[in-house]
């Protein structure tokens, strides 16, 4: 086949005039930072979740930081995680001088196996966090009835489930908190950005305390008109407050996410079809119950051939692509400070070395996946 002559990347945000014009709107007035456009992008997205208070915020990973903190969470406790995640999330927990303790995933769907939840429980365990890894939902209700026996909290890491649906309903109501992310690549972006969901009033005030230096009114409400600028500090917090300026390009994102995730969807349709018979490589399964899955990525397992081959000749056709992830339990850090037993997360190490995402973005062609599909067909050939 002919190699393409422009690269085609792992993922490229899909930016229209009507975001562009968004932007420029809230630079033109002369408030950009935390003000109007990020009430309203809060309060949109509690009508995604159907929960009561969301939180806007600098990335997902300052969202963990203080839903972790705000809980409570510190010296000695134990929180229950997948190792198949991103480093920021048990970064979060280290950093809190937690332990992070790892579940096994399910192979085929690599989402965290919640059967496997209970056995890791121990007195000092203190919260779950389920990741609803590619867009697909974890099996919440499990996760949930295990939590609630044990008085534990669980916290939803939604950071690709941004149009995820479980049993009928968005990701995000059925938990202590949900976090999501808007970083680029992810379903709806705000340049960077994230937003924690919860129903409970009380963990919605500390966070919105940790959120901005523990100061209880935002900058719009203490400098605009007829505001009060004095303050008082409770509790120390951060500087993790969104600004209108990317609360603007969310808003705008978010009333396109279901056309952006209607296309998702119908791409990793003809990726499926294209690759359906490609021998060598293994494509995602589907969770057994009821869901509506975002999408975010289109992850094989490679079988034929080694992981770093493989990608140097995707490279070889102009083709972009992504790891996720390294598991969390075999960096570094973590080795050192906690130590892992690989035998027990069987399946995290036996999917580690096989899988990579493929290019999966709404603007991408049918003919690119094609070109994707052929280029693989080729390679493992």
């Amino acid at each position: 086949m002919k190699i393409r002559e422009t690269f085609l990347p792992f993922n490229k945000p899909s930016i229209t005039a009507t975001e562009i014009a968004a932007v420029t709107e809230v630079l033109e007035s002369g408030w950009i930072t935390t003000g109007a456009k990020c009430k309203e992008f809060e309060e949109e997205f509690c009508r995604l979740t159907s929960t009561n208070y969301a939180i806007s915020l600098t990335s997902a990973t300052a969202g963990m930081h203080i839903t972790l903190l705000a809980l409570g969470i510190g010296e000695g406790d134990e929180v229950i995680t997948p190792s198949m995640t991103f480093a920021s999330t048990v970064n979060m927990i280290a950093l809190l001088g937690a332990k992070p303790v790892f579940v096994d995933i399910e192979y085929g769907t690599l989402n965290m196996d919640a059967r496997k939840v209970e056995a890791a429980i121990t007195p000092r365990t203190k919260a779950i966090i389920p990741v609803h890894f590619a867009g697909a939902p974890a099996e919440m209700n499990l996760i949930t009835a295990i939590a609630e026996r044990q008085g534990i909290a669980v916290i939803e890491d939604a950071a690709h489930a941004v149009g995820t649906y479980y049993l009928g309903k968005h990701i995000g109501a059925q938990s202590k908190a949900a976090i999501f992310s808007f970083h680029p690549i992810k379903n709806i972006t705000s340049g960077e950005g994230g937003m924690v969901v919860t129903n409970d009033a009380e963990l919605e005030r500390k966070l919105r305390l940790l959120r901005f230096h523990g100061i209880e009114r935002d900058a719009w409400k203490r400098y605009g008109k007829g505001g009060n600028p004095e303050y008082d500090i409770a509790i120390p917090g951060f500087k993790y407050n969104l600004t209108d300026i990317h609360a603007a390009l969310g808003l705008a994102q978010l009333r396109r996410l279901e056309y952006f995730n209607t296309r998702r969807s119908q791409l990793v349709a003809l990726y499926r079809g294209g690759l359906a018979t490609v021998s060598g490589i293994e494509l995602p399964e589907s969770p057994g119950y009821e869901h509506r899955d975002a999408c975010h990525l289109f992850i094989v397992k490679v079988l034929a051939m080694g992981r770093e081959a493989f990608m140097a000749r995707l490279a070889d056709y102009n083709i972009g692509y992504g790891l996720h992830f390294s598991p969390a339990h075999s960096l570094s850090y973590i080795k050192q400070r906690f130590g892992q037993d690989d035998t027990l997360l069987p399946e995290t190490v036996r999917a580690a070395d096989k899988i990579i995402s493929l290019p999966l973005f709404p603007d991408m062609s049918e003919d690119d996946v094609a070109y994707v599909c052929s280029a693989i067909r080729e390679i493992l050939q």
